[in-house]
């Protein structure tokens, strides 16, 4: 246990206090079972399978991982690791299954190798597959299972046939040295949130699977300096202005037929999303290079020819949105869009949302309602909403699920009767998980509750929501603890994320525990969504556009100064820190505005934007071949990024991972070669072994520690 352990430690050994609490649920279409994963305690990476049986009030498990490889440690494939690396996800064993339509059987992979879940019983087998094995998918029926080995789609009867592997057999196979069939390119896993390559068919006697070609791409090699023995891996990254994978679609047939899907790659070569339910034919969402036009299209499954349904086309970009398009039970098209300054829910051509909902994401289609997530004028109040289609519904907002009276962070899964609802807020620590029936006057039946394991931190945030200046920028505000008025001004910390994709300022409690353990070392720490951060509007969102260190930038220390009316800012004292589009923030701050921040923690962060991937950096800056004052102006390694040079040196403190590949190292190390040239003072901290998340827990908590240390140094605090 580590009751007693230090903030920093224990953050680094729950990871982030998220061991041990449930995730991943499925409901059996029967409602009769929640499937979901958890771990075993607060402190435990090995993820298991459970079961919620909902008639007997009972949870088992229904795959425990050290059982099933008799206590050896998992050992993973490089497919599998970059697989991980791009969900996020640190902790071990079941960290993702699928199942039938049933909800009967699980699969998963464990150290490459194939296992099923019969989840009424809760027991586990292991199935005959050629590995290491990837992203295993029971068909619908739960006969077969099909899977990813070695860039092959491959098939395994569920009941293991004759117990050895003859059942087991390619589907398709690459027709060349850089081509795999199955899996999600590097793009679509890290940027469009499309971490699949291939899907069952209603029917289950056919497959719909990506091929993809990375031949076109550029490589890269990450070298490990600590073992100069090991040979650096190499990585296909396609940079900003430089070539994609090819990406391609086919239905592949149980019986070894193939019929290639056809659009026009050209002027689509994106595949953002692939939706294939009973309720009509194949739906793809393909986006131009310079997303700004995205069509949806059906396929026609004999003869692979794609037909447009629905275009959409924005002058700045135009965005693929979580669980859209699908379709309703009766087949009208459901989508997400941005009309004006709202993004609205849509059933064929109607709206079914309206201002100010701001909606986010399709959780589930109903046979007469969908359930989505919103957020409404207070952007950190995010919750679960459902509109009718049937019967004349239109566009009332919905009403919500989950009825509180505070704001909350909420989510849902749903099937058939009965939801899943988690809920997380700024009242509590956690988040609390109900299994609830919805029923169809709007009422909420609950059927029982999904415990957490996880533990419960040493410190209890306390977040002040306010916003800041003419536009109203979203904030939060964290003082020590035990801080009185009259203590007198603080030094000002601020902690952004504050790019595209990431909002900071929500009402959850464990969103702001770092803030928090920031504040309680003498800080008055600020978090601030400026725009580019998501949740406000489609306008606040797009502003970033071909400026997007200007703006990030601005809106910072707008804050900052809007705060200083209200809050004991000690403006003479001011840092920031940040990761990822943090660090590139904090850099910012340190280069370009000395007079307003005195020094920055610059974690992974973003330095030559040239070096970052095509589909996120064309999206705000265009192509570098197109536009390269636009990327000059906005990188930091450039004369435009140090044109600062005259003004005040702030001390800096970039901290970067070797083994990342996704903001490989290059960036810091650009960044720390340019400041030398300019004679600017910098500390640089390279970390070994270590990838853009930062798993590991040692490394996680003295991270914590030597950032403290930094900034009180470099702030001149005792």
């Amino acid at each position: 246990m580590t009751g007693q352990l230090p903030f920093p430690r224990q953050h680094a050994r729950t990871q982030r206090f998220t061991l041990g609490a449930p995730r991943g649920y499925t409901i059996s279409p029967d409602g009769t079972r929640v499937v979901f994963i958890r771990s075993g305690d607060g402190t435990d990476r090995t993820q298991q399978l459970w079961v919620l049986d909902l008639d007997a009030g009972r949870e088992f498990t229904a795959a425990e991982p050290r059982a099933l490889l008799a206590g050896a440690e998992e050992e993973l494939s490089a497919e599998e690791r970059a697989r991980r690396e791009r969900t996020r996800d640190g902790s071990a064993g079941v960290v993702g299954y699928a199942v039938d339509a049933a909800v009967e059987l699980a699969a998963f992979a464990l150290s490459g190798r194939l296992f099923v879940s019969e989840l009424r019983a809760g027991t586990a087998r292991e199935l005959p597959a050629r590995g290491p094995v990837v992203d295993p998918r029971p068909s619908p029926d739960g006969r077969h299972v099909a899977y990813v080995a070695a860039g092959e789609l491959r098939v395994t009867p569920a009941d293991g046939g004759d117990g050895g592997t003859a059942g087991d057999r390619a589907l398709v196979s690459p027709d060349g040295p850089e081509v795999t069939w199955g899996l999600a390119e590097f793009i679509a896993a890290e940027e469009m949130g499309r971490h699949r390559g291939f899907w069952w068919s209603p029917q289950s006697d056919r497959l719909l699977a990506a091929r993809v070609d990375t031949s076109p791409v550029q490589r890269w090699w990450i070298a490990d300096p600590a073992h100069p023995d090991r040979a650096p891996a190499e990585v296909a990254y396609p940079a900003a202005g430089t070539a994609n994978a090819e990406v391609a679609l086919a239905l592949i047939g149980l019986d070894g037929s193939r019929t290639d899907v056809t659009w026009d790659h050209g002027r689509f070569p994106y595949l953002a999303r692939v939706h294939w339910s009973p309720a009509g034919p194949p739906l793809l969402l393909v986006q131009s290079r310079d997303q700004r036009t995205q069509h949806y299209l059906t396929v026609d499954t004999e003869t692979g020819a794609t037909r447009t349904v629905h275009s959409e086309e924005d002058a700045t970009w135009v965005e693929p949105f979580p669980g859209v398009p699908a379709w309703t039970p009766d087949g009208q098209l459901v989508r997400i869009s941005d009309e004006g300054d709202v993004r609205r829910l849509f059933v064929g051509d109607r709206p079914l949302s309206a201002a100010p909902l701001h909606v986010r994401a399709v959780l589930d289609v109903g046979d007469d309602d969908v359930l989505f997530s919103a957020s409404g004028d207070e952007m950190h109040d995010i919750g679960v909403y459902r509109a009718r289609y049937r019967d004349g519904g239109g566009p009332d907002g919905g009403e919500r699920v989950g009825r509180r009276p505070y704001p909350t962070v909420s989510s849902a899964v749903r099937g058939g009767r009965v939801t899943v609802l988690s809920q997380a807020c700024l009242e509590r620590p956690g988040t609390q998980v109900e299994v609830v029936e919805l029923g169809a006057d709007g009422t909420e039946r609950p059927l029982a509750a999904i415990g957490s394991y996880a533990e419960e931190p040493q410190l209890t945030a306390r977040p002040r929501l306010v916003r800041a200046g003419e536009r109203e920028i979203p904030c939060a505000v964290l003082l020590p603890d035990g801080y009185a008025e009259g203590d007198g001004p603080l030094p000002v910390l601020l902690d952004p994320y504050g790019g595209p994709h990431g909002q900071r300022v929500v009402a959850a409690h464990h969103a702001y525990l770092t803030s928090q353990w920031f504040a309680d070392q003498g800080f008055a720490v600020i978090v601030a969504d400026g725009r580019g951060t998501p949740g406000r509007s489609p306008a606040w969102e797009k502003a970033v556009s071909r400026t997007i260190a200007d703006v990030a930038l601005e809106d910072q220390v707008d804050a900052l100064q809007a705060l200083a009316g209200q809050f004991p800012l000690d403006l003479g004292r001011v840092a920031i820190r940040g990761w990822s589009f943090g660090g590139y923030l904090a850099a910012l701050g340190a280069l370009r505005r000395p007079d307003v921040f005195h020094a920055a923690v610059v974690g992974a962060p973003v330095t030559d934007l040239r070096l970052y991937d095509t589909h996120y950096q064309e999206r705000y800056l265009g192509r570098p071949d197109e536009e390269p004052a636009v990327y000059a102006a906005n990188s930091l390694i450039t004369d435009e990024g140090l044109s600062g040079a005259a003004l005040p040196h702030r001390p800096m403190l970039i901290v970067h991972g070797l083994a990342d590949d996704n903001v490989v190292v290059a960036h810091s190390l650009r960044l720390s070669s340019a400041l030398l040239a300019a004679g600017r003072p910098h500390e640089v901290l390279p970390l070994s072994g270590v990838t853009h998340m930062t798993p590991q827990e040692q490394v996680a908590e003295n991270l914590l520690l030597l950032q403290v240390d930094f900034l009180k140094r470099s702030l001149g605090m005792a």
